[in-house]
């Protein structure tokens, strides 16, 4: 067995994570549903979860007496490149067996209301938190895919580009300064009345408290490749140009 260097006194530290998880919420037991239409969505972006964590919100299906199979959801939803690793809300016999499928309990996690589009609150563990005073964050380099930012508690702030494959994410707004490829999420943990504003709207996904839209749905040529911004009416994601 290898020794402990000199001067090491624990061969490995635990240290807290600033994390959370995309929130799938389920609002019915009927796998062949699930399947039917998670196929229909995502086919024309089949990379569009990436391996990406996943918590199942159980809170909707609590009380449906038809049993959940939770060994063939984990499948399905890996099979779509996600990563399920906690449930929550869902009755005794329906966390009984999520436990059996390896997903840990998620008691704590944030559910949110459900909207006409799929809900998600996407919150990935931080690569780069920049203050600039108050609760905003400032990031002034390139963002590559496979990049995550998370402004928690404000807004978000970026002067360079987020490339595709590459997420931005704010629990209040997100301002791109520069062409914005990537996702991008704001007010992650329900601020209706955060907005995204960009130079250059480019984006694989935009997200404003839980409503979303992906490329697979195009954007309309006045705002696509242009300084735009995004807000929430109602259950609506509204898209206007900026004139600058």
């Amino acid at each position: 067995m290898a020794a402990v260097s000199a001067g090491v006194t624990s061969p490995f530290d635990l240290r807290s994570a600033s994390l959370t998880l995309l929130a799938l919420l389920l609002k019915t037991t009927d796998l062949e549903l699930l399947t039917a239409e998670l196929t229909q969505r995502l086919a024309d972006t089949p990379e569009l979860f990436n391996q990406e964590p996943v918590m199942v919100d159980l809170a909707a299906v609590r009380d449906d007496p038809s049993p959940l199979d939770m060994h063939a959801l984990v499948a399905l939803l890996r099979r779509h490149r996600m990563l399920p690793v906690a449930a929550r809300g869902g009755s005794p016999a329906q966390m009984e067996a999520a436990a059996a499928a390896g997903l840990g309990d998620s008691p704590d996690a944030v559910s949110m209301a459900p909207r006409t589009e799929n809900v998600r609150e996407v919150v990935r563990e931080v690569v780069r938190e920049v203050p600039v005073g108050g609760t905003a964050l400032l990031v002034d380099k390139p963002l590559r895919s496979g990049q995550q930012v998370y402004s928690r508690g404000g807004d978000l702030v970026v002067l360079a580009q987020v490339n595709c494959g590459a997420e931005v994410i704010a629990d209040g707004s997100v301002h791109v300064y520069a062409p914005l490829r990537g996702k991008v999420v704001a007010g992650a943990r329900g601020d209706t009345a955060a907005r995204i504003f960009t130079t250059c709207l480019e984006p694989e996904l935009i997200s404003i408290a839980g409503t979303y839209r992906t490329a697979e749905n195009p954007l309309p040529p006045d705002v696509l490749g242009k300084p735009a911004m995004v807000r929430l009416e109602g259950e609506k994601l509204v898209i206007e140009p900026i004139k600058i």
